[in-house]
């Protein structure tokens, strides 16, 4: 990402620039394993100023994670129109293309990791400031859904699997980057599943949760990701079923 020509650039310009080059450097490696020279040499400016725009790589890397957060936030954002199935499904494809292309900053924004020397302590201040951050995000993403759902007064059992759900996309993508084991569209396909599952467990006990899920099920087609869903668990139905006999 070295731009390789020196020009005179606005402060807020040269700000957002170098929040870029950081952003771009700390989704790749851990923020400790970046310095403040390379930081300047990727902005093609000196190491003095970087510093005339930012106290100390804390600063910055602070900075990069708010642009982080903001971009993860708004991968959540989908327009009302269509089955709900194939918009969460769009949404996590977003989503893993953001857990994909910063993979180590992604993991620093949701392990509130922040950039210390080895071995150093963790300033209080930044694990503050890091913690509400992950929580805007994941507050964006609740707005989201509830929008989708078109419910502005959700019952307590929708909140709880809705805030379910929005962890669960958390830690599975955290999980992933781990390895990688699994391909990651059968992730994401899954984790729209998973949504259905939660949502589906409460309404048989819940009248409100059981009218959510038919509102959704009814404008669902057949070959969407929910009508998807439902086939499988109508072909398992049969073999599920011969388990407690088969106990007996």
């Amino acid at each position: 990402m070295t731009t390789g020509v020196r020009r005179r650039m606005g402060v807020e310009e040269r700000r957002q620039q170098l929040i870029g080059v950081a952003l771009d450097l700390f989704s790749h490696r851990s923020p400790d394993e970046v310095s403040i020279d390379e930081i300047a040499a990727a902005a093609g400016i000196s190491r003095p100023l970087v510093y005339h725009y930012f106290p100390g790589k804390q600063s910055l890397y602070e900075a990069a994670l708010r642009r982080a957060a903001d971009e993860l936030a708004a991968r959540f954002v989908e327009k009302p129109e269509g089955p709900l199935g194939a918009r969460l499904l769009r949404v996590m494809r977003r989503f893993f293309d953001f857990v994909d292309e910063h993979g180590p900053g992604f993991s620093a924004l949701m392990r509130g990791g922040p950039a210390v020397p080895a071995g150093g302590a963790c300033p209080v201040g930044t694990a503050t400031t890091t913690n509400g951050m992950i929580d805007e995000v994941r507050h964006a993403a609740y707005d989201q859904i509830m929008a989708h759902l078109g419910i502005t007064e959700p019952p307590a059992r929708l909140r709880l699997v809705v805030r379910s759900w929005v962890s669960l996309a958390e830690s599975t993508a955290l999980i992933w980057l781990d390895g990688r084991d699994i391909p990651r569209a059968e992730l994401e396909l899954q984790l729209v599943h998973d949504f259905a599952a939660l949502v589906a467990v409460p309404a048989a006990y819940d009248r409100e949760m059981a009218a959510v899920l038919l509102r959704i099920l009814e404008d669902e087609p057949a070959d969407g990701p929910f009508g998807e869903l439902v086939g499988r668990l109508v072909a398992l139905a049969p073999h599920a079923a011969r388990v407690p006999q088969q106990r007996a």
